[in-house]
């Protein structure tokens, strides 16, 4: 009778571990298939996961055994988590290992827009030395706008004062006199302002109902012509068809996204553009980020199947849920 179920794939010395200690059921793909989930996870103590398997109640109960679930990742919209606290379920998370490998994505993304390196590319692989037609801008003495000063939001704020830029943060969960607002040297200040301010927009921003679209043409209607705008956190919070528009009204000059609404999404306008960088959903994809996460899931995991609270919990560290066993 398996311990552990993983559903997607996951892989590493720390998943040889939990191998070593508990009986490990390894499904890469069973997330395509809700059945199939439902009939694996009946006899299971722990569910892993990363964003693509729909962690419902339904799945949940399909699991009566089920005392911790395991997202290796930050981004919790896969996971009913309301539910599962409810039903007395761990969830457990990796919210800081990824955190660097994102920052420096958004850095990199920042680059490439304004030195417009990926257009510079593809003309000088077609065989022209287009010099002149690349001109392109310094980050030194910009300012950078983060939506959602979490620490990815932070960690790239950081890296970008190393550039020289002045930055100006909005988080509701923050106060004027937060300590790593002090560090950046840091104003903050509202949504709107963030947005008319702002040269370049980096967004880090959960998918939560209330962050739902709440990127939208109000936004990107008061932004400088000629600016740019950055989402590496979760495509839900952007509305698309009004990005869209304010790059062919000339409002934006360049969109750099790592993430979409749908993923993966379905070509469009947006796919055409030269103006815009299309990554699909990478941040958090480097040997060092995917190794800290998968080494901090299978410590929680383990954690709890030895009846010890988690480190990384969303609610209650230890489970509540009465089992069969």
């Amino acid at each position: 009778m398996p311990d552990i179920l993983i559903s997607e794939a996951i892989e590493g010395a720390a998943v040889d571990a939990l191998r070593s200690r508990f009986h490990v059921l390894y499904l890469p793909d069973a997330w395509k298939s809700p059945q199939l989930l439902a009939e694996k996870v009946r006899d299971c103590r722990a569910l892993i996961v990363r964003n693509q398997t729909p962690v419902t109640a339904q799945l949940m109960d399909a699991g009566p055994e089920l005392l911790v679930i395991g997202r290796a990742g930050v981004g919790l919209d896969n996971v009913d988590v309301d539910y599962a606290r409810q039903a007395g379920i761990v969830v457990a998370f990796t919210p800081d290992q990824n955190a660097i490998s994102v920052a420096e994505l958004a850095i990199g993304l920042m680059i490439s827009l304004v030195r417009f390196i990926p257009a510079a590319d593809r003309d000088t692989r077609a065989g022209n030395w287009n010099r002149r037609r690349f001109v392109g801008s310094e980050l030194y003495g910009k300012t950078l706008g983060i939506v959602g000063a979490g620490k990815i939001g932070y960690l790239t704020a950081r890296r970008a004062r190393a550039f020289g830029m002045s930055v100006l943060a909005c988080d509701p969960f923050l106060s004027p006199d937060n300590v790593l607002l002090a560090d950046l040297q840091a104003e903050l200040v509202t949504l709107e302002e963030v947005f008319a301010r702002a040269d370049i927009v980096s967004c880090h921003l959960p998918a939560l109902p209330q962050t739902a679209g709440l990127l939208n043409s109000a936004c990107f209607e008061r932004m400088k012509p000629g600016s740019y705008f950055i989402n590496t956190s979760r495509g839900k919070v952007v509305n698309e068809p009004d990005l869209l528009s304010a790059l062919k009204s000339g409002r934006l000059a360049g969109v750099a996204l790592d993430v979409r609404a749908t993923e993966p999404p379905q070509l469009g306008e947006l796919e055409s553009m030269p103006n815009v960088i299309l990554m699909p959903h990478i941040g958090a994809w480097t040997l060092e980020a995917q190794d800290r996460v998968t080494v901090a899931i299978c410590e929680d995991i383990t954690r709890v199947l030895e009846g010890r609270p988690a480190v990384s919990a969303v609610h209650q560290a230890t489970p509540q849920r009465m089992t069969a066993r």
